[in-house]
């Protein structure tokens, strides 16, 4: 039997990920090697960039792929299975131009502008929304980090935390607090003597994304660096649309999930067991374990796709899945843990082995659970949702009890006669209702 991956659907979406299968591939090869030293992989990101992997996002009308957001996924999915740091890296700067793209809120020649030198230069973006003190900026909190206007435009001062790709940034989004108006606002900033990266990134996972502290001592930029006013209660050029664009995290953890599952099964089909006398893929005890993988995989491409070819077919809905986005992030994260942990089953004690990369792939998969939304957020939020739903239905009781017919029993056909035969067929017009009714 054939084995069809059901999430191509198309020749496009068949081209697309052969494409990041070769990249994957390529990038595998000193996955290991950056993961153990921590260094940043550069030439992950050269490699990358000369495969114009950082155009995908970026509308065709200015150079780039214009891929969709189910594309995304797909694409990412394939990439962490080479290496889970650099596809989350490159994917904070695919997801911030798959958000300028949707819905722009800059003046449209700053935004071409910043595409150009990512066509021409290759430059490598992020968006730097996350302070020590302040936490998450998105969450609406106010950033520490200050623009002070002058005549010749603003100074930026301040230190931003958890920069992916910090050593890699050719330019940088950055919200600041405007000194003057008190409101907060996005800077695009380039990468000068002044932008200092400060390396702190030292964790158990993900361990070659550079998210490193960046540093902003007096930045000088232009007036016209003020690209937008993130305005509280309303959605910010990173909020929009449900921010349906950071399913590419959960692409992510799904992708070094499957690369797990493939190197298990590998291992499995190649492990000879005297007892058993053949492979110990075909133990009972393995069966069970790679079936619950298969199952969990297979639940989280459902849900992780489904719901992107939910909010791609349904303009009406993009702004309304908030909820949907959030649960499809920790649902897919979780089984993305789970699903390792069951492949290390398999394997056994060699899974430990640092000479193997199934250890890495499950340090890795569990940083997704500190990836935002975070779970107490998706918790809170939903709790937060169903008690309002709750207290509305309650409150809208009494006024539909006011509304309501003093008796529910059926209308008498004469009063009600020239409604009913309004709404019947013609040759139904003449038949008694009590005939209908029975």
């Amino acid at each position: 039997m054939t084995t069809v991956d059901v999430t191509l659907r198309d020749a496009s979406d068949i081209a697309l990920a052969a494409y990041a299968d070769e990249l994957a591939a390529e990038i595998a090869k000193t996955a290991q090697q950056y993961d153990l030293s921590g260094e940043f992989p550069h030439e992950h990101f050269e490699l990358l960039r000369q495969r114009g992997a950082l155009k995908l996002t970026l509308p065709q009308a200015q150079g780039g792929g214009g891929i969709s957001l189910y594309q995304l996924l797909l694409f990412q999915e394939r990439l962490a299975r080479g290496s889970g740091s650099t596809a989350l890296a490159l994917g904070w700067h695919l997801m911030a131009f798959g958000y300028l793209s949707f819905d722009l809120k800059w003046q449209r020649p700053a935004f071409e502008r910043l595409c150009q030198d990512v066509v021409q230069r290759g430059d490598l973006i992020n968006v730097l929304v996350t302070e020590r003190e302040a936490g998450n900026l998105l969450r609406g909190s106010k950033p520490t980090t200050v623009a002070r206007r002058t005549e010749q435009g603003y100074l930026i001062q301040g230190r931003k935390a958890f920069c992916s790709a910090a050593p890699g940034l050719g330019q940088m989004i950055v919200y600041a607090l405007v000194e003057d108006e008190g409101r907060v606002a996005e800077f695009l900033v380039p990468s000068s003597e002044r932008v200092r990266v400060i390396e702190n990134w030292n964790t158990i996972g993900m361990r070659s994304t550079g998210s490193h502290d960046i540093e902003f001592d007096q930045v000088r930029v232009p007036h016209d660096a003020l690209l937008s006013y993130i305005d509280q209660g309303k959605s910010s050029s990173f909020t929009t649309g449900s921010r349906a664009f950071g399913l590419q995290i959960s692409a992510v953890y799904l992708g070094i999930a499957t690369a797990a599952r493939d190197f298990a099964l590998d291992f499995a089909d190649r492990y000879h067991s005297h007892s058993l006398g053949g492979s110990i893929l075909d133990a009972p005890q393995v069966q069970q374990k790679l079936g619950e993988i298969e199952l969990l995989i297979g639940a989280s491409k459902t849900q992780l796709y489904g719901l992107a070819e939910r909010w791609e077919r349904h303009d009406a809905i993009k702004h309304r899945l908030d909820n949907e986005v959030a649960i499809t992030k920790q649902m897919v994260t979780k089984q993305a843990i789970r699903i390792v942990e069951l492949a290390m089953g398999i394997v056994g004690g060699h899974a430990l082995s640092k000479d193997l990369p199934l250890e890495r792939y499950f340090r890795d998969v569990q940083c997704g659970r500190y990836n935002p939304p975070q779970d107490d957020m998706v918790l809170a939020n939903l709790a937060k949702s169903a008690t309002e739903k709750l207290r509305a239905s309650r409150q809208a009781e009494p006024a539909a009890a006011n509304q309501r017919p003093a008796s529910a029993s059926l209308p008498d056909a004469a009063a009600a006669g020239p409604v009913i035969a309004a709404a019947l067929p013609v040759e139904a017009q003449e038949t008694p209702l009590a005939a209908l009714v029975d």
